[in-house]
């Protein structure tokens, strides 16, 4: 098992983001969190990741305990995320922004080491290769989300987390953003999703969780939650085309 979460609790001040949570992800599959607002989704990205504490429970990376180590040792680890928002540096080029991805690399100074780092992230997003002297902040939206993504696996990530990646995004993009998971998970990557377009994300994913207030209340093959009634009425509106 490459990521095992372990009946986490997590607290925001008196409030109880996180109760009880337990999910684990094999290596080499596509696992998604779908949920309502509030579910508590990106908290469990944001726990596994380093950036909340656990109040109790365990988080377990590749064999080993990690639930207090900090956020850059578990990229150094190869867990790595793509956040809500993009997050990127807007007074940056984008080839700064990917450089950025690989701070916590040993080999980081060491340009030929790169190479193919960049080759696969232009190769998986041609419009950056495009862009590549261009500022962030001057990028699209999509664009932005596309380089969020590939400054994530400038880290060569063993675990890629990634939060709401089709948010704010034009259809067309979104399933263009999807296409393009897929091809991240055929080159070997493990990923966690996040995402709000539930159906997008269960066809795309091997398992899932389904999250209320804070804890799991179904668990399954994500095939059979696309037919699953109670999931199609409050998350899929009864359509999974797309």
């Amino acid at each position: 098992m490459l990521l095992e979460v372990d009946d986490i609790h997590v607290h925001y001040g008196q409030i109880e983001a996180l109760k009880g949570i337990s999910i684990d992800v094999e290596r080499g599959e596509v696992v998604t969190l779908i949920g309502a607002n509030g579910a508590g989704k990106t908290t469990v990205l944001k726990t596994i990741s380093g950036l909340r504490k656990v109040t109790s429970g365990r988080v377990r990376f590749d064999g080993r305990d990690i639930t207090t180590l900090p956020g850059h040792a578990r990229v150094e680890l190869g867990l790595c995320q793509a956040p809500e928002g993009r997050g990127i540096f807007p007074g940056m080029s984008v080839v700064d922004n990917l450089e950025m991805g690989a701070y916590a690399r040993k080999d980081r100074r060491q340009r030929d080491a790169l190479v193919s780092d960049f080759e696969r992230v232009y190769g998986l997003f041609p419009r950056l290769a495009e862009r590549r002297k261009q500022m962030g902040g001057t990028l699209s939206g999509g664009e932005q989300q596309m380089l969020a993504i590939g400054r994530a696996l400038m880290a060569r990530p063993q675990l890629l987390l990634l939060d709401e990646p089709s948010m704010g995004l034009a259809p067309m993009l979104v399933s263009q953003i999807f296409s393009i998971i897929s091809d991240i998970s055929a080159q070997g990557v493990t990923i966690l999703l996040v995402e709000q377009n539930a159906a997008q994300a269960l066809q795309r994913a091997d398992r899932a969780y389904v999250l209320e207030s804070g804890r799991v209340v179904k668990a399954a093959p994500a095939r059979d939650l696309l037919d699953d009634p109670s999931v199609r009425a409050a998350y899929l509106g009864g359509d999974v085309g797309g």
